[in-house]
């Protein structure tokens, strides 16, 4: 190729790319007019503005409510339901049943039970586990002294207790024939839940709250 074949290429090559570049800027001057004519915003589309996009939370969902503690005394924390009502247990025994210490300092010795605990499963049995408390005085009346309490035992330190045999025993469940669920003692048979002993429980607390009242009048 010589010299003139050459520099005709390169002038034909030139005008082709500036034809090219008027075109793009002929087409962008088109667009920019056409924007203009529909007055179009940033934020608007044909003259419309856009909606917000709403975005999914990135927050990660619990899977489980954590369990509320509940303060019930300095020593001592309560469960709670997520409703705030607390988690009770399942007892083997009542108030009124006669039961014998089978652990612990008291061990081997038997009484009745005169209060329960279901929360934190733990039963009051009357004259056992014996502790000295230091009662502040409250005036003039009521001078300060030193009394004994009856303090918790867990429930599982106890068991049920028949004084006809003098043995203590694991509880069963069985149905009577009337249909009624009662419990008994597995080693000697005796049925635990008895009418008339109901009926002597109730009384004695009766008499127990008619004598508190009558003491604190």
């Amino acid at each position: 190729m010589d010299r003139w074949s050459f520099s005709f290429y390169s002038k034909t090559a030139t005008a082709k790319s500036r034809e090219v570049e008027a075109t793009k800027m002929a087409a962008m001057a088109a667009l920019q007019s056409s924007f203009t004519s529909l007055s179009l915003s940033p934020s608007s589309f044909l003259g419309q503005p856009f909606a917000p996009l709403l975005y999914p939370s990135l927050a990660k969902p619990t899977e489980k409510p954590c369990p509320i503690v509940m303060r019930l005394k300095r020593w001592e924390r309560k469960k709670c339901k997520p409703n705030s009502l607390p988690v009770l247990h399942k007892l083997h025994v009542k108030v009124g049943d006669t039961v014998k210490i089978i652990s612990g300092r008291e061990k081997g010795k038997t009484g009745e039970i005169s209060q329960v605990f279901r929360h934190n499963s733990t039963v009051v049995v009357k004259d056992i586990n014996l502790k000295t408390k230091h009662v502040k005085s409250r005036g003039e009346d009521e001078p300060g002294q030193i009394i004994k309490i009856e303090a918790p035992i867990h429930s599982s330190n106890v068991m049920l207790y028949s004084k006809e045999q003098n043995v203590a025993s694991r509880v069963g469940h069985k149905t009577l024939e009337n249909g009624k669920r009662v419990r008994y003692l597995i080693k000697t048979g005796e049925i635990i839940d008895s009418t008339e002993d109901w009926k002597r429980v109730v009384k004695d607390k009766e008499k127990t709250e008619a004598a508190a009242t009558a003491a604190a009048s």
